[in-house]
């Protein structure tokens, strides 16, 4: 039991950080707090920003976290600098560029649209894992999977806003399927690493790459800096970074207890579970074809997970 309740408790942190991401961007009325929130706009620049604040105090943390889950990963990272681990090297590189775009994606998909909404899209990466799959690995997926994969995508067709400020909502929905999109690539991406490098270290990598990116993209495109009410940004970078961090460890953990393939099928109530904490926290509601929609992808995400 002790490693279901490290997995479910994985799984609230990684739906807390999306709410932080939600509130920082859109009003919301947070209970016990009231109405608060909107504190920068939900646009790409300010998605490299939040991004920059949240990695800038993620990535020391977890040199301090990470070590003790698994000793060797400063070893690993040193072997990266031999011509033996180029392969490697490049992959991890790879990999923390494609995690860097799925989320500005994201956090701009959750300040347009509902948290539980935006997540149910992101969990559409499935879907376009499973033709990566097929087409650079070979593993075609069987008749099953294919089944599983179509009732991804009608339950998340249901979650669709259909009214409301239209463009905002449409804007929403493209950056949430696009941020799955990428995330499927990301996933392709580390199961080639995965066959000769730990997931630890390539994690770490990837977080300190969206660091970097985060910062130059920032000089790039910078936003406007005057009039932000830092403390609240910097507040919600720290308790983003801190829930993130939190639910890798316990999630890493949880596997260590019961396996990957019961870890997979918890954590695929992220959608559901994020709403849930949306609205029990953040007040948002969600129609009845949306819960629906929601349920739905929830309940195909963990039938999958049971598949090779």
């Amino acid at each position: 039991m002790l490693g279901y309740g490290l997995i479910l408790l994985a799984t609230i942190c990684f739906g807390a950080q999306n709410l932080i991401a939600r509130v920082l961007f859109t009003p919301s009325d947070v209970v016990w707090l009231g109405e608060t929130g909107g504190f920068v706009d939900p646009t790409l620049p300010n998605s490299f920003l939040l991004m920059f604040m949240r990695t800038l105090v993620g990535v020391p943390l977890m040199a301090v976290l990470l070590p003790p889950v698994y000793p060797p990963i400063w070893a690993d990272l040193r072997r990266l600098g031999t011509p033996d681990y180029r392969r490697e090297l490049y992959l991890a590189l790879v990999g923390g560029g494609l995690m860097f775009g799925y989320l500005a994606l994201l956090y701009v998909a959750v300040g347009r649209v509902a948290a539980g909404i935006a997540l149910t899209l992101f969990f559409t990466f499935p879907v376009y894992t499973a033709l990566l799959a097929w087409l650079w690995l070979g593993h075609r997926p069987s008749l099953s999977r294919w089944a599983i994969l179509a009732l991804i995508l009608v339950g998340s067709g249901l979650t669709i806003p259909t009214t409301g400020g239209a463009i905002e909502s449409w804007l929403g929905v493209a950056f949430g399927l696009g941020s799955g999109l990428v995330y499927a690539f990301y996933t392709v991406v580390a199961q080639r690493a995965f066959e000769t490098f730990h997931p630890v270290p390539f994690t770490g990598i990837s977080f300190a790459v969206t660091l970097v990116l985060s910062a130059a993209c920032l000089l790039l495109w910078p936003v406007n800096l005057a009039g932000q009410l830092w403390p609240a940004l910097w507040v919600g970078g720290l308790l983003s970074a801190i829930a993130t961090l939190t639910g890798h460890v316990l999630n890493n953990l949880g596997i260590r207890t019961v396996g990957a393939t019961a870890a997979s099928m918890l954590g695929a109530a992220n959608p559901a579970l994020t709403a849930v904490l949306a609205w029990g926290v953040l007040q948002e509601q969600l129609s009845l074809v949306q819960g629906l929609g929601v349920l739905l992808v929830t309940v195909s995400v963990g039938l999958l997970s049971l598949t090779r």
